[in-house]
């Protein structure tokens, strides 16, 4: 026991340190510049892997503060998951929840990171996207429909598909994006931009999938009090067929 006891100690002595060798000595019994190589190793591959799963977020976040933020993560954020892959949501849910704002933090930032992590999140949850229906093609009102397995619709206050360095807005527009991440056929991920009417769509199909597509649109029709419900169904045939044309919905 009293081995197992010092082994432990060993352990959190060696955590500690690489997590920050600012604050914490390195285990007495290995060699300082070995604990060096294995705190470089550990943080640098964080780091790159973050960096290329929030690309938007890096390159516009300036160094010095970009590697305050991976730090502050890599020592405090207690991870639930020790794979690699579900680093991004670890980062995401530390920002949403448990760091600080900064008064330099640009006012899109959880928005943005949120929809970089989507990106990943989607290539990756289980699922196989439909096949294009031919009864949508074909009688696309007619239909029950669902929401792929392998999409999500997304709302956003900013424009966050189209920051970059050189476009980073400070006020949120009037109108929010909204925004459809998906999976095809060939596992390649497409983000589609929506107005609000096909948001709304893809929400009650997530919601509640197997309803009858007329009734979704008619529901929709209601919601907005449209002077001409038809014209909002007889529109929406021509939607259905390109969502899934894209395969974004399917037939049940």
């Amino acid at each position: 026991m009293a081995k197992l006891a010092e082994f432990t100690k060993k352990q959190y002595e060696f955590a500690a340190y690489i997590r920050n060798p600012k604050k914490n000595p390195a285990p007495s019994d290995v060699p300082e510049e070995r604990m060096k190589v294995y705190r470089e190793l550990f943080f640098n591959n964080s780091e790159s892997f973050i960096s290329s799963n929030f690309p938007v977020l890096r390159r516009i976040t300036d160094d010095e503060k970009w590697f305050e933020l991976v730090q502050d993560f890599f020592e405090n954020h207690k991870n639930q998951t020790p794979y690699f892959p579900e680093i991004p949501e670890e980062f995401l849910s530390y920002l949403q929840n448990e760091r600080e704002a900064a008064p330099s933090d640009p006012p899109f930032m959880l928005e943005l990171a949120h929809y970089e992590w989507a990106e990943a999140a989607i290539s990756a949850i289980e699922g196989d996207a439909p096949v294009d229906s031919p009864a949508l093609q074909n009688d696309p009102l007619n239909q029950k429909i669902a929401l792929s397995p392998v999409a999500w619709a997304l709302s956003y206050h900013y424009p966050v598909h189209k920051i970059s360095p050189q476009f980073q807005p400070q006020d949120a527009p009037e109108t929010a994006s909204c925004l459809v991440v998906y999976r095809n056929r060939q596992d390649d991920v497409g983000f589609m931009e929506i107005n609000a009417v096909t948001y709304r769509l893809l929400q009650l199909l997530g919601e509640n999938p197997g309803q009858a597509a007329k009734a979704c649109l008619q529901q929709i029709a209601d919601e907005l009090k449209h002077p001409n419900p038809d014209a909002v169904i007889n529109g929406g045939a021509q939607l259905l067929q390109n969502l899934s044309s894209r395969n974004i919905i399917c037939c049940l």
